[in-house]
């Protein structure tokens, strides 16, 4: 409807997980990097979760289009799907077997056992040329005991030196909780990273705004008012998924007052129709007398004290989602841009 107006090309701000509108933040480059460096060192289980609406559908997309000639993928959608109808469906990805084929019954009769024998086969061939394989399970909160108790044995499928499959369980915060369970301590061992996709900071909201828009082809067309982008970001609380919802009623409220400039009072009336959740707020942090009275204190004591210091090292890059798992980091980048 607006995008017309705007000389937009497509909708900037869809909620479907199209690849080539992705903003690699900082939590998502670095998603984005490390599976990747997981994948090429044959690290076994990866997991990757993050809250609803942060982009993990958005950014196993983006993985599987960016996957080279050398390594073949399977992007599993659907969690609900039975130990065989898996393992046909990564056949089927790997280009093992027909769609053609599993629609028409053909292998209907063929045993389980006999679908990991050729899986274990198609893996092994790829050896001689340097090629590698990885699954990409999204949603992977919903899927049955069962079902991740048979992507652990296709984990078991190896050589004395490395793995043959690279899995990678993506899924909302509660996946963790699940691979927690007593019954699947034998999968949760065999993880070697886990990574949790962070929502996006101020900054990091207005530039998700601005790139969206350039992708969609109307980047000098429309501007969004810094105070705009401010009740985006408190309002989404860095949720993509919210920020698209926003800045897509917002253009639209700005199509109807012919205006290429949207501000905070546009922003505001397009939440109202929304309903969104409201930000649960923060327990307010100590304050600055507060801090000087107990410095104050702790001097008069005698005492060497280091109060409200923050570390920038192994233990803040956990906190904010670094891999804390991994025994053997990636090298060392500076990695930008979901």
């Amino acid at each position: 409807m607006y995008e017309e107006y705007y000389g937009f090309t497509e909708k900037p701000f869809s909620l479907t997980p199209d690849p080539k509108f992705l903003f690699r933040s900082k939590t998502h480059a670095s998603a984005c990097d490390l599976l990747e460096y997981a994948m090429h060192r044959r690290e076994g289980f990866v997991v990757v979760t993050g809250d609803i609406g942060t982009g993990k559908t958005t950014l196993c997309r983006a993985l599987f289009e960016r996957r080279d000639r050398r390594t073949f993928s399977a992007l599993l959608l659907n969690p609900f799907l039975s130990e065989t109808d898996l393992l046909k469906r990564i056949l089927q990805d790997f280009g093992v077997v027909s769609r053609d084929e599993l629609r028409h019954g053909y292998m209907s009769e063929i045993s389980k056992q006999a679908l990991i024998n050729t899986l274990n086969d198609f893996l092994r061939s790829l050896l001689p040329l340097g090629a590698c394989a990885m699954v990409i399970v999204d949603e992977a909160q919903n899927l049955p005991p069962q079902v991740l108790e048979q992507l652990r044995i296709l984990s078991n499928l190896e050589t004395d030196k490395e793995k043959l499959l690279q899995i990678v369980l993506v899924g909302q915060l509660g996946l963790g909780t699940t691979l927690r369970a007593p019954e699947l301590r034998q999968l949760a061992q065999r993880v070697s990273i886990t990574y949790e996709l962070h929502p996006l900071t101020p900054d990091e909201v207005a530039a998700y705004v601005i790139h969206r828009l350039s992708v969609a082809g109307g980047g000098a067309s429309v501007r969004f008012r810094p105070r705009a982008l401010e009740a985006i970001h408190r309002l989404s609380q860095g949720i993509p998924r919210v920020i698209n919802l926003l800045c897509d009623r917002a253009l639209l409220a700005g199509f109807a007052d012919r205006t290429n400039v949207i501000g905070a009072d546009i922003v505001k009336a397009a939440s109202e129709s929304l309903e969104l959740p409201r930000a649960t707020p923060r327990a307010p942090a100590l304050s600055i007398r507060l801090r000087r009275r107990a410095v104050a204190v702790a001097v008069a004591l005698g005492l060497s004290v280091l109060i409200g210091t923050g570390s920038a090292g192994l233990g803040d890059l956990v906190s904010r989602g670094a891999p804390p798992s991994r025994r053997d980091a990636p090298p060392g980048n500076d990695v930008a841009n979901l």
